[in-house]
């Protein structure tokens, strides 16, 4: 077997070893402490009849107790230096697999037919901040069939992908998250967590995929557009937001009563079946008028 890098200093050799240096840029911090090793992989909640795909294994910590309790592992890691130190960790497991890759330049459907013999499929993700929301995206935009997603991401992101209407971080992301997800908040995880230590907080947080959207609506793409369009400029009230999707004032204000939303509310009050009403009344409104989606 590979080295036990869930061990600091034999996680420290290792890196040392290959003459890895940290890529500020990458926003790579190695995570180090158990504590939050286990609450990782209890929310993960991994069978030997299931499926992991782990985006930015780093050094191979997460990834080696995976293993150990997967049928198959599938990790994708941008950094190519890290190819050796993976493959150290990573000798002796032979269900575990490493592309070396941009993660959202793959095709994920490609991907998952690495998963084609297993029960379920659990996304585990530490995500730098600066890549959150793009992978989050297209993540849960991608169409693949997985059931959850443990994810360590910046404390701030993780209060607004939780945070409900009204609430100073609600936003689109909360929208879009929301609309797929059931978002569980798992806890903060302080710098010392991780090395470097990073300089901001972390959280971890579970996704569970929802079995259909938490509303329902006619035209996905036109109800992630009215979202934009009433977050677009928060401190604009929907009667002013919604111009931004091409109407003019009167018809907003038909569109905001058909939806029976008050044109002087802002868009981080709406809930998100009122913004399903709100998209649906102006499906309706374009249809009448003949105007295009």
């Amino acid at each position: 077997m590979g080295t036990d890098v869930s061990k600091p200093s034999q996680l420290m050799s290792l890196l040392q070893a290959a003459g890895f240096r940290f890529k500020k840029q990458l926003g790579q911090n190695f995570l180090v402490d158990a504590h939050a090793l286990q609450r990782i992989l209890a929310a993960a909640n991994v069978s030997a009849a299931d499926g992991a795909f782990e985006i930015g294994p780093g050094a191979g910590v997460v990834t080696q107790r995976l293993a150990q309790q997967a049928r198959r592992v599938l990790c994708v890691e941008k950094d190519t230096t890290l190819a050796p130190v993976l493959a150290n960790a990573l000798a002796g497991f032979d269900n575990v697999q490493v592309r070396m890759a941009d993660v959202l330049e793959l095709d994920w459907h490609e991907l998952w037919q690495a998963f084609a013999d297993c029960r379920e499929v659990v996304v585990v993700a530490n995500l730098p901040y600066y890549v959150t929301t793009p992978i989050l995206l297209h993540m849960l935009e991608s169409g693949v069939r997985f059931q959850r997603a443990v994810l360590m991401v910046q404390r701030e992101v993780a209060e607004r992908l939780q945070a409900p209407p009204a609430s100073k971080a609600y936003g689109a992301l909360s929208v879009a998250v929301q609309y797929r997800a059931e978002v569980d908040w798992l806890g903060r995880v302080p710098p010392g967590a991780f090395i470097p230590p990073p300089k901001v907080e972390s959280a971890l947080v579970r996704l569970r995929v929802r079995p259909q959207p938490a509303v329902q609506v006619e035209d996905e793409r036109l109800f992630f557009r009215v979202v934009r369009a009433a977050f677009g400029q928060r401190r604009k009230t929907l009667r002013n937001a919604l111009t931004g999707l091409g109407l003019d004032k009167q018809a907003t204000q038909q569109v905001l009563a058909e939806a029976a939303i008050d044109p002087e509310r802002r868009g981080e009050t709406l809930s998100l079946s009122e913004f399903a009403g709100l998209a649906a009344a102006l499906v309706a409104h374009l249809a009448y008028t003949g105007a295009k989606r």
